[in-house]
């Protein structure tokens, strides 16, 4: 298990965020897409998010497959899927799967002005400590449709309460329930 701490980030456009390191190994990483595109894909989005772009991709059904081949897993929904190097990659060479191997996890909460949550998701790095996925997960501020809800509805962290229980041992935080809204920060 990992730290029950977070470290504090503050972030280039301004905003804090609470992060928890998870084991980068084949297993554990696994283990976590595993659990967040089969039991949350209809209430996550995802995708690279990085400082210019942001693809907050919804899944189209829960995945035909996940596999793994040459440290690739392979989330597979039939019409299109993706590939996430997690595992010891071989074929093309030492230094390239160092550099594409996920070398670095994260879950992850972003901070409003006035200290409460606002965002909940989990990123993977590659050796060279680039972006490789964010997951963002539910919201109780937001629909599955991403929608700004009228009330908050704190049932939309279900799976942030079990991805911090699965992977780091710790229970549900009441500062995950002190936010009172969404507000998109730049």
């Amino acid at each position: 298990m990992t730290t029950t701490e977070p470290t504090v980030i503050e972030t280039p456009g301004g905003g804090t965020q609470h992060v928890w390191p998870l084991p980068a190994d084949e297993a554990t990483l696994l283990d976590l897409v595993t659990t967040v595109f089969t039991d949350h894909w209809q209430h996550i989005h995802f995708g690279p998010i990085i400082e210019g772009a942001a693809w907050e991709v919804g899944a189209p059904g829960a995945p035909t497959a996940i596999t793994m081949n040459d440290g690739y897993a392979t989330v597979d929904f039939g019409a299109w899927h993706f590939h996430l190097c997690i595992g010891e990659h071989t074929a093309s060479g030492p230094e390239l799967g160092r550099i594409r191997r996920c070398s670095r996890a994260e879950l992850y909460r972003s901070l409003g002005a006035d200290g409460a949550p606002v965002s909940w998701g989990a990123r993977l790095f590659n050796g060279r400590d680039e972006q490789m996925m964010t997951i963002l997960l539910p919201n109780p501020f937001l629909t599955d449709r991403q929608e700004i809800l009228d009330a908050p509805d704190f049932t939309r962290l279900t799976a942030w309460d079990t991805l911090r229980d699965r992977f780091l041992g710790l229970s549900p935080d009441p500062l995950d329930r002190t936010g009172k809204g969404f507000r998109h920060s730049g």
